[in-house]
């Protein structure tokens, strides 16, 4: 008899699943009603996120977009524009809300690695005029999911904090994968955190979480952002049992991420030995690995390594984007490895 492969999911971090533990915690969360402020276990997950990222009020959110778009809809404005790199997600991924609800235009310029430089930023800063839509905002992503999990430095972040000082700019950071950028860089989460006015980090990625994101930035903001959830329909009521698996997260599961990278890299040195797939392994960063496939169409390969039980993204034409995760075991990594050698 014939035995089917081990599935190795590599497409997303979005699909782990809650361990037994995080479950237990869950299980045992005290919640209250999220939209009067009763949840025990939210208010202490908006406490000790705060704490973590060192802003002075933090919020919990349905999504990570729902975050992003609630700090482009209070700090950029109607009629403004948000300088981003054009791979970033609010861009990419995000069904135009900047300006369909924010009401602000994303101005989508191009950089290496996926990162934005005051160089980059400096021609997009015009003399005033009445009939000019003026930048108010920079966005920054970091990981940048596009460009195969890239990390800002600190002293590119501070960087753009002194560029957008100069020009009176608010910052925002994209921090879905904030914590694969500090344990890449080794920079301290707070301050990565210190250079942005606001920003946002993802539980359900690399954390394990089932939901949810956390907005950070100053007390006076995150009052404004509550409303703006309520206004986007992202009030809810007992939060706790997400909060409960978000607080599990923070304490068990930044660490381990290490993890995750170094079985990212071990995938990227096998595809580069290959003479089907082109990538530079020394690029990869974190967690994410995005190779080319310059002789077939990248759904092509991604279907060939299905067929061997590993399931990844067509990420364009010809690029595939390959995620490791918690969920993804070094016995699941050396499956994967070997059928990259065989394919």
């Amino acid at each position: 008899m014939s035995t089917m492969p081990e599935i190795v999911n590599l497409r997303s971090d979005t699909f782990t699943k809650p361990s037994p533990k995080m479950l237990e915690a869950m299980t045992a969360a005290r919640v209250g009603d999220d939209v009067y402020r009763e949840d025990p276990d939210t208010l202490d997950l908006e406490k000790r996120s705060a704490e973590i990222t060192g802003k002075e009020a933090a919020l919990f959110m349905p999504s990570g977009s729902m975050s992003n778009l609630t700090a482009l809809y209070i700090n950029a404005g109607r009629g403004n524009e948000v300088l981003a790199h054009r791979w970033s997600h609010i861009i990419q991924y995000e069904i135009a809300s900047p300006a369909a609800i924010a009401g602000c235009m994303p101005i989508a310029l191009d950089g290496p690695a996926g990162k934005i430089t005051p160089e980059i930023l400096k021609p997009s800063i015009r003399p005033k005029a009445y009939d000019l839509a003026y930048p108010t905002m920079i966005e920054v992503e970091n990981t940048m999911n596009k460009a195969g999990g890239t990390c800002y430095r600190l002293d590119e972040l501070k960087a753009l904090a002194a560029f957008a000082k100069e020009h009176s700019l608010k910052i925002h950071m994209d921090g879905a994968r904030l914590f694969n950028a500090a344990i890449s860089t080794g920079d301290p989460v707070q301050e990565l955190c210190s250079t942005a006015e606001t920003l946002t980090f993802c539980l359900s990625k690399g954390l394990g979480a089932p939901a949810g994101s956390v907005l950070c930035g100053t007390e006076a903001f995150i009052r404004q952002a509550r409303r703006v959830r309520k206004l986007l329909g992202g009030g809810m009521r007992q939060t706790g049992y997400y909060a409960a698996a978000g607080i599990y997260a923070l304490e068990h599961n930044i660490d381990r991420l290490q993890e995750d990278h170094d079985h990212a890299r071990q995938l990227a040195e096998a595809l580069e030995k290959t003479s089907w797939a082109s990538i530079d392994a020394d690029s990869v960063e974190t967690n994410i690995v995005i190779f080319e496939t310059p002789d077939r169409p990248a759904a092509e390969v991604a279907e060939k390594l299905k067929e061997q039980g590993i399931l990844c993204s067509p990420f364009s034409e010809k690029h595939v984007r390959m995620v490791t995760h918690l969920d993804v075991s070094p016995r699941m990594i050396e499956q994967a490895v070997n059928v990259i050698k065989k394919l």
